[in-house]
Formats: C-alpha cells, sequence, structure tokens
C-alpha cells in the first residue's frame, strides 16, 4: 500500500513482488492471510480403540506383514472396534508408523560398467498370442545384452532353458555383436550350473564353452531377480515392444518360423540403432571371436524303424524312406534335427517339443508317398492319415471323396494328388486349384491335374557327332605312327 500512494496497481504489485490480482484483493479488503497450520483433530479418530493394542505389536512382530493383512485381520476379529470404511486411513497410518519406526529397507545402487567387461543373458517367457500357421506357438526369448552400452540381441527358442538353446542363443550373440566380454553373467541355469552339487559349480559343457571362448561365467544370488536387472529389465522392454508391434501390425499370426524370427530380428534391430554410438565403443573393447564355434547341440544315435520314422525325445518324427534300416547319427539342436549318414549330413528335421510324459508325431507326407502310392489302399486306415494331409484343403478334398466315390477309387484319387503335389512347389497351388473347382460343383480328374500342374520332362538336345577315322586310333597303340 506504500508503493501504491505513487504508482498503479500493476507497478505497486510488481515492486512489493506480489501477483496483481493479489494486490487487488488486498486493496478491496478482500485478502485472506494464510491461517497457522492446526494441530487438533476435527473428527474422532477411528483407530485409537486398536492401534495400540492391535496394530502396532502386529508390525512389530513382522515387517513383512502388508496393510491389506492387516485390514483383513482387523474386520474378521475386531470388527466391534474397526470400522471397515477406514481403510485407507490405517494404510496410511501403517506407512507413516514404518517411516518413523520401521526398520532398514532395501537400496537399489546406480552401477557402472566398463565398457566390454560384462555381457547378461537370460531367457524370458512370451505371453503374446502369437501362432505359427494360425497354430499356437509356445515359445521364450534368450535375451543377451552388453551392460555398459545396452545393445541387444533375442533369438527365440522353441523349446526349453536346455544348453543347446543357452549356448546356440550364446553364441550366435557373441557373433552379431563381432566380440565377447571378459564376463558373462546369467542366474542359476541348470545348464550351466551344478546347483545341486557341491563338488562343481559349472557344468562340463559351460566350463568347455567358457574355456574355448575365453570368458568367466558369474551368476546372481538364487532368486535375486534385480541383480540382473540390467537384462531383467531389458526382458520387460522387448516384450512390451513385441506386443505394441504385433498390435500395430494387426495379427499375431505368421506363415512360418523363419517369418516370427525375421520380425523380431527387426525389432532388436531398431532399438539397437539407438544406442549404435554407444555399442561401437563398446565394442571395441570385446575380445576377438575364436576361429569356429563351439558344441550347441547333443547327440543321439538312432534306427529308422521300417515306418521310416525314428523316435527323438518322445516325438516320432517321419524321415525319407530311403532311409529305412539306416543307423543315423542325429544333432539335437534347439529348433532342428541334423541327421547324419557316417559323416554326411543326409537331412534336417524341424524339431517339435512335447511336456511331461506326452508323446507328438511329425509327420510329412512328402517322406513317404513314393512308398504309399504304390500302394494307396493303405492311407484309409492309416495312423498317420489325418497328419499325411498337410492343409485344410486336402483334408476338404479327402472328405469329398471319401463322400462321393468308391472307397478304392477315393484312396487313390487322394494318395495320387499328394504325390503330384510333392513335386517341385505345387502344393499349396495345386489344392486351392481343386478346391476352387470343388467349389464350383465339380471334382477334377488326376489328368486335368497333371495336366497343369505336372513338370513337363525337357527336350533332349540333338547333338551332331562326328565318326573319326579308325586310322587315327592306331597313334593310342604304343609304337603306332600315322601313315
Amino acid at each position: 500500500m506504500k508503493f501504491r500512494k505513487d504508482f498503479t496497481q500493476e507497478v505497486a504489485a510488481s515492486k512489493a513482488d506480489i501477483s496483481v490480482s493479489s494486490a487487488r484483493r488486498i486493496e478491496n479488503g478482500r485478502h485472506q492471510p494464510k491461517k497457522a497450520h492446526r494441530h487438533w483433530r476435527t473428527r474422532p479418530d477411528p483407530l485409537e480403540a486398536i492401534w495400540e493394542s492391535i496394530v502396532v505389536p502386529l508390525l512389530e512382530q513382522d515387517h513383512l506383514i502388508t496393510p491389506v493383512g492387516v485390514f483383513d485381520y482387523l474386520c474378521e476379529s475386531h470388527s466391534d472396534q474397526f470400522p471397515t470404511s477406514a481403510r485407507r486411513t490405517l494404510e496410511r497410518r501403517i506407512k507413516k508408523w514404518r517411516q518413523l519406526h520401521g526398520g532398514a529397507q532395501d537400496v537399489m545402487f546406480l552401477q557402472h560398467h566398463e565398457s566390454g567387461l560384462l555381457g547378461i543373458c537370460d531367457f524370458t517367457h512370451v505371453k503374446s498370442p502369437v501362432t505359427i500357421g494360425h497354430e499356437p506357438c509356445k515359445h521364450m526369448l534368450f535375451n543377451y545384452r552388453l551392460a555398459a552400452s545396452g545393445w541387444h540381441y533375442s533369438q527365440v527358442i522353441y523349446g526349453g532353458e536346455s544348453f543347446a538353446a543357452f549356448s546356440d542363443g550364446l553364441q550366435n550373440a557373441f557373433r552379431a555383436s563381432g566380440g565377447v566380454p571378459k564376463e558373462v553373467r546369467t542366474d542359476s541355469l541348470s545348464a550351466a550350473y551344478r546347483n545341486h552339487d557341491d563338488a562343481g559349480k559349472f557344468t562340463e559343457r559351460y566350463a568347455s564353452l567358457m574355456a574355448h571362448y575365453g570368458f568367466t561365467g558369474t551368476r546372481n544370488n538364487t532368486g535375486v531377480a534385480h541383480e540382473n536387472g540390467v537384462i531383467e529389465s531389458s526382458n520387460r522392454h522387448i516384450k512390451a515392444q513385441l506386443e505394441q508391434a504385433l498390435r500395430i501390425r494387426g495379427s499375431y499370426d505368421f506363415n512360418c518360423r523363419d517369418d516370427y524370427e525375421a520380425f523380431i530380428r527387426q525389432l532388436v534391430a531398431r532399438r539397437n540403432k539407438r544406442i549404435n554410438t554407444a555399442f561401437i565403443k563398446e565394442q571395441r573393447q570385446l575380445q576377438p571371436l575364436p576361429p569356429a564355434g563351439s558344441v550347441n547341440y547333443s547327440t543321439e544315435y538312432v534306427r529308422v524303424s521300417r515306418t521310416s520314422t525314428i523316435s527323438i525325445k518322445r516325438v516320432t518324427y517321419t524321415v525319407p524312406s530311403r532311409l529305412v534300416d539306416s543307423r543315423l547319427r542325429v544333432q539335437v539342436y534347439d529348433d532342428r534335427l541334423a541327421l547324419y549318414l557316417g559323416h554326411e549330413l543326409t537331412y534336417t528335421l524341424e524339431r517339435v517339443y512335447t511336456t511331461g510324459t506326452a508323446r507328438k508325431r511329425s509327420v510329412s507326407y512328402k517322406h513317404v508317398i513314393d512308398a504309399l502310392v504304390n500302394k494307396p489302399q493303405a492311407f484309409r486306415c492309416s495312423q498317420w492319415r489325418d497328419e499325411l494331409l498337410p492343409s485344410e484343403d486336402y483334408r476338404s478334398i479327402w472328405q469329398y471323396a471319401n463322400g462321393n466315390m468308391k472307397a478304392d477309387d477315393a484312396c487313390r484319387y487322394i494318395v495320387r494328388v499328394l504325390h503330384l503335389a510333392s513335386k517341385g512347389d505345387n502344393e499349396i497351388r495345386l489344392g486351392r486349384f481343386i478346391m476352387q473347382q470343388l467349389n464350383s460343383g465339380r471334382l477334377p480328374s488326376l489328368f486335368d491335374c497333371q495336366e497343369r500342374f505336372q513338370q513337363q520332362p525337357r527336350d533332349i538336345p540333338q547333338l551332331q557327332v562326328g565318326q573319326h577315322p579308325l586310322k587315327l586310333y592306331s597313334l593310342l597303340l604304343q609304337g603306332g605312327r600315322h601313315d
């Protein structure tokens, strides 16, 4: 008001370091100065009857007792003294009591990581409902991260946390990053550590892997996930980004495993692009890669049965019938089976997993169709009949043929169609062609199918071969001479 005598309201307010609206209220006599903070209650304390006698002893008894646990106990045993509407008051009072009288709490310590020193890896389950060919795809991600730069690598794992999956993922991560850190940290993986054996720390295969690449293996304390915070937070982020990317894509379904794995690689590449400068700096500090990789598979020996099948880890696989009665060496990887006849790789199968004591089959009509075409009647009662049909189109074709043709003719028709489908890349196109014809009211004949899809033999080129004079052959004889 002193400044107001000589200046306008705006200037006086500015000189007094108050707002114009406050100056106006003061001038008009409407300004309400702050009142002193009150120290008395305006209503009765709803916890007075139970706080000191019941709640505090519970809090002193065990620091893990939660406010919800105390609330449930009071509602059940002291409902006559405790109003259930006072839950929020109880929670605030417990929080304040623990801040004043509680014990020490856990503290997160921010870390500084030296470049090239530490790589951390872990397995994490993917909860997004991904499907391959409209079939549910149960899988995990193997995640690896360089602690200093944050560079990330992810690999799809279709089985469990086996050593084959761990070794394959870790070695691929080393190759993708272009080097090996001095230390690799995991949780207590049974594939890497002898968790129930005091005689040794590492499994033999993991010790061999460490020696091959020249890194030291460490692990965090059992059950303390935040000690692996660098990878645990990365697990959450990559799964959240995957879920959002799938939603933006508009579909969780992929045509094949390769398409889904490529989708994951693209997602991770976008993440790594943001920290490329830091990664290049750390990459220079990594140890060089050895000339060759280490073993990332287990080996089994099997004999191909007369049904043209082998059995690996409770899963029966069909194999090409040319291998019947052969003894094979099978290299069992996380995602595939490599079949060796002697020292030669003869075939590769996509690996299938089963859970518990259940058994599964992996059947491909292409493996046995040449034998089946010689005895087509075996198709009708075959234990594999439904699995020999490769898609819904072929199942519909069989249902129509079986319902509208004689039994022998129906078997002969579907087997011949499958035989034709196995030649070249005809399976999808042939199935769609027959279904289009069925939708038009007719089943195409085998001749129609063969004329459209059977590969025509190439014309044999005509060669002009000249006959040499017979006297030239005498030059081949010892001592021969040309007359």
